[in-house]
């Protein structure tokens, strides 16, 4: 038996009335099925059968829409699922996509312009440009026009299976320098940058277990490994960090942290001569995702580097970026932050404070879901982790 959209809005309404919810509105604006993930066979029809490798999109007009078809505690969609026979159902709302087109198009400007612009200073320096796929910035540019192409369903994935890697046999020719800190975002970052081409280098700015803690090493090799990327540990003094914030409680730990860390990086591109530095930040979105970072090198002479904040150009989610890194079996580290930020809130619970505006910022980006964020803030309650 097929199922038609009308008749997937007629089946969540049935499952309320048999659970007990309210009798409401179902409004679908679209529906994607995949039966079999691993070929991307799409279609409208759904068929009955059980099939653990098929998924669905069930794609709402806006959030409240999203809302009455998951259902209290996830107990709609969950009964949708198993009465369907489909191995996931994926239930997004038109409006968040809409906001998430909008901000990789923005993304798309500015790779684009960026592009523009590294050409211009090759040519003038009488460097070699390659638009081939040997670039990563082109290949980059062509992830973007393809995720916004496929905005609904897009899978990092499949198009990571469909890339070739270069293989560059000069040690000199890292196209970028990936921070890495062994969390999920950075390594999501590597990964990204390892196959689009870029030819990166791994550094890891250690401050101490305080900050890098021995699970984060441990993911920090696994992946480097995993991947072939050559990686570098550098060591660097943050006493006046851990001193500031959580001896006198002066200040919060990571607007300090990451000044250090970013100046570690472009210090070691500005020495290596790689320009870009890209980070698994997920603000700034759209035209503010690639930023420039002007200083001087040993002869006072100026050099533009420049920020790439990978996640956030591609308007990614955290679903997302779980998606790709679980496939690299890293250690799932819970709670939000370094044990030194554990230890600050702990210490001086007002300081929660800043971490939580941080946290809502990225809810309301889109890049977090209100159930991701009150799990993370929930988290400052819990045992230490680590």
């Amino acid at each position: 038996m097929n199922y038609t959209q009308k008749k997937i809005e007629n089946h969540v309404r049935k499952i309320r009335k048999e659970i007990g919810h309210e009798d409401s509105e179902i409004n679908i604006k679209n529906i994607i099925f995949n039966e079999n993930i691993s070929e991307n066979k799409n279609t409208k029809n759904i068929s009955n059968n059980r099939n653990d490798n098929s998924e669905l999109w069930i794609i709402t007009k806006d959030r409240s829409d999203k809302s009455i078809i998951i259902g209290k505690g996830g107990w709609v969609v969950g009964r949708l699922k198993e009465e369907l026979g489909i191995g996931k159902i994926h239930v997004e709302s038109y409006s968040d996509y809409i906001l998430k087109k909008y901000k990789m198009e923005l993304s798309l400007d500015k790779v684009n312009s960026f592009i523009r612009d590294q050409k211009e200073i090759a040519i003038k320096e009488g460097l070699e440009w390659n638009s081939d796929k040997s670039n990563g910035l082109i290949n980059l540019k062509n992830l973007l026009e393809e995720k916004i192409n496929n905005i609904y369903n897009f899978d990092f994935n499949k198009f990571i299976n469909n890339l070739e890697i270069s293989e560059f046999n000069k040690e000199n020719k890292h196209q970028c320098i990936v921070a890495l800190s062994g969390g999920v975002d950075s390594s999501f970052s590597l990964i990204i940058a390892k196959y689009l081409n870029f030819n990166p280098i791994a550094i890891t700015v250690d401050p101490g277990t305080i900050i890098l803690p021995k699970q984060f090493k441990n993911n920090i090799n696994k992946l480097c490994n995993k991947l072939n990327v050559k990686h570098k540990f550098i060591k660097v003094d943050y006493s006046d960090v851990i001193d500031g914030s959580l001896s006198k409680g002066k200040f919060h730990p990571c607007g300090q942290c990451s000044s250090k860390t970013g100046e570690t990086l472009f210090k070691y591109g500005l020495d290596n001569k790689i320009p870009i530095v890209i980070f698994g930040d997920m603000l700034s979105t759209g035209s503010q995702c690639i930023t420039k970072n002007r200083t001087f090198d040993t002869e006072n002479n100026v050099k533009n580097l420049y920020r790439l904040n990978l996640p956030a150009t591609l308007a990614i989610s955290k679903q997302e970026i779980k998606q790709v890194t679980s496939n690299y079996d890293l250690t799932k580290i819970g709670g939000f932050g370094c044990p030194l930020l554990f230890e600050v809130h702990k210490k001086y619970p007002y300081m929660r404070k800043f971490s939580i505006q941080r946290i809502l910022r990225e809810t309301r980006s889109g890049a977090l879901e209100p159930g991701e964020a009150l799990d993370l803030i929930w988290s400052f309650n819990k045992v230490k982790h680590y």
